[in-house]
């Protein structure tokens, strides 16, 4: 059975973001250094970023896992006309894991449906980033001590931000 793929937020409910975020304070408190010994992940980021993406390899590096991919889709087989699907089940069978960023709304679920290994959306357009999401739900969280009865502002580039 593969693993679960994080590609939308609402895939998950109250009590699975919760558990989330209670193993990520445990994690926090007492990480797990060989948590991806052996393990290879993928990073495909098909358009710019920098701080999701050297947040992953860090993340991955520090937990020694391996780290394969590209940074620049120039560089990947696409521009050759490789269909996202095939270039989704071809990483798929080098790596445990695959960390996609494309500019398409609706392709990290896209490559959920075809991947052999789960995938991770580091952002899909202007649809989804459930790990920032994530991220500032853990921050909320850690700060606040519970997720009920708050009054949330969100300030920032609304225009362009996936996190909202």
């Amino acid at each position: 059975m593969k693993a679960k793929s994080l590609v939308n937020i609402s895939d998950y409910g109250k009590e699975d973001i919760l558990r989330i975020l209670k193993a990520a304070t445990a994690f926090k408190a007492n990480p797990n250094r060989d948590l991806l010994q052996g393990k290879v992940c993928a990073t495909l980021f098909f358009e710019p970023s920098t701080r999701t993406r050297l947040s992953f390899e860090t993340a991955v590096n520090r937990l020694r896992g391996r780290i394969v991919g590209f940074s620049d889709a120039a560089t990947s087989s696409s521009t050759k006309g490789e269909s996202l699907k095939d270039t989704i089940m071809m990483v798929g069978n080098y790596a445990d894991l695959i960390i996609m960023r494309h500019h398409l709304e609706g392709s990290a679920r896209y490559a959920s449906e075809v991947s052999p290994v789960p995938i991770i959306n580091a952002g899909d357009g202007s649809n989804q980033h459930p790990t920032q999401t994530l991220l500032d739900l853990f921050t909320i969280y850690e700060t606040q001590g519970t997720m009920e009865n708050l009054t949330i502002t969100i300030v920032g580039d609304l225009k362009y931000g996936r996190a909202v």
